[in-house]
């Protein structure tokens, strides 16, 4: 292949493929608009179908060692009512299921990558497309030659805006309140749960070094704001009376430190891509974060679009393989994700009683069926 790979964006999703393409043999380089690559205030889940993603490209040692194994995932009542339980070695999968804050993640990544190739404070404004190779944009008037590009680049992608032109994305309905706690956070959780309320939930995640990452969630109309001083206070009037710890778990969080973010997602398109242009990650499709696979799919993307351009010489042929194969299993986990996250924000009381005991009496085996499905790659 004549000329580098381009990747827009150095998220997990960007990183990872430049770290699966120089392995495969590839020119990989990153631009990243950020000036410093980097995640603040959020953990994040890197379920079995991820590490197994990473081993094929030799990380999964590394950010097993980063993070934190998962022995029990729960959900539960506001009151504390144990709806479900799955134990990771039910499964019968021989990976784990990690936690970790993304920044540790993030730098797993970096260090595996190195320094060489990575460009950051360069923002993606756009693409010269021809059929011999792509010029990448970037804000200031800088112009890159490159072989392929790779929309790597987020959830509002300026490369899917060029491409694809379908507008802004869809709210979910609701918003989501995200922090990290400070080390030695006590008492320690026994593992990650999610807590159902009526159009409220909340969720622990244990992500190591005594650290906790609580994430909550409000139907609400989009684009809301809080205001300083009182973010706290009103998380705490909301979920304060739910089960322990979570009542701790905001009190000890700084105010300044809790991030709120609108639930955004796009439905499935049949097109990630055209010429040597693909899309990966959230630029190609956004999920709702419900079933923790928003990061997992992305390494999934990066890991089979590294082996499609490696074993198929043609890179456009080998760009058009790789979203064949990735489009059906990313949309379907995305529908199956959105419709959880509409179950779990239901209000109405009749409704989420009869939603909780069919949880509560739906068997074991079947839970385990639908998350086997989930993890495999």
């Amino acid at each position: 292949m004549k000329g580098p790979i381009l990747i827009a964006g150095g998220g997990i999703g960007g990183l990872t493929a430049a770290i699966a393409l120089r392995r495969a043999g590839f020119d990989a380089r990153v631009f990243e608009r950020t000036a410093v690559i980097r995640e603040l205030g959020a953990g994040i889940a890197i379920e079995p179908n991820a590490v197994l993603a990473l081993r094929r490209i030799g990380l999964d040692g590394a950010v097993t060692a980063a993070g934190c194994i998962e022995e029990r995932l729960e959900l539960r009542t506001a009151g504390g009512t144990l709806l479900a339980c799955l134990r990771p070695r039910e499964l019968g999968i021989d990976v784990p299921f990690l936690s970790l804050h993304r920044a540790a993640l993030q730098g797993v990544l970096l260090q595996a990558l190195g320094g060489e190739g990575v460009h950051a404070g360069s923002d993606c404004v756009g693409y010269e497309a021809r059929p011999d190779g792509v010029t990448l944009r970037l804000r200031g008037g800088e112009r890159v030659e490159g072989a392929v590009l790779v929309g790597a680049d987020g959830l509002h992608s300026p490369v899917r805006e060029q491409l694809l032109g379908d507008g802004k994305p869809c709210y979910a309905g609701y918003t989501a309140w995200r922090a990290v706690t400070a080390e030695n956070f006590a008492p320690r959780p026994a593992g990650s749960s999610e807590t159902w309320g009526r159009g409220h939930r909340f969720g622990i995640v244990p992500i190591g070094h005594g650290r906790v990452y609580w994430y909550a969630t409000s139907n609400a109309p989009r684009g809301g704001r809080d205001e300083p001083g009182v973010l706290r206070d009103s998380l705490l009037r909301v979920f304060g009376g739910w089960h322990a710890p979570i009542r701790d778990l905001i009190s000890a969080t700084p105010e300044n430190e809790i991030l709120r973010t609108d639930i955004l997602h796009r439905h499935p398109v049949r097109r990630w891509g055209e010429g040597r242009v693909t899309l990966l990650g959230d630029a190609a499709h956004p999920l709702t974060p419900n079933l923790g696979q928003g990061a997992c799919l992305a390494i999934e993307d990066a890991v089979v679009l590294a082996e499609c351009l490696q074993i198929i010489p043609d890179p456009i042929v080998a760009l058009r393989r790789y979203e064949a194969l990735r489009r059906p299993r990313t949309a379907g986990i995305g529908r199956r994700a959105l419709h959880l996250g509409w179950i779990g924000q239901w209000e109405a009381a009749p409704a989420c009683w009869l939603r909780d005991r069919l949880v509560k009496w739906t068997p074991q085996a079947f839970h385990c069926l639908q998350m086997r499905k989930i993890f495999r790659f």
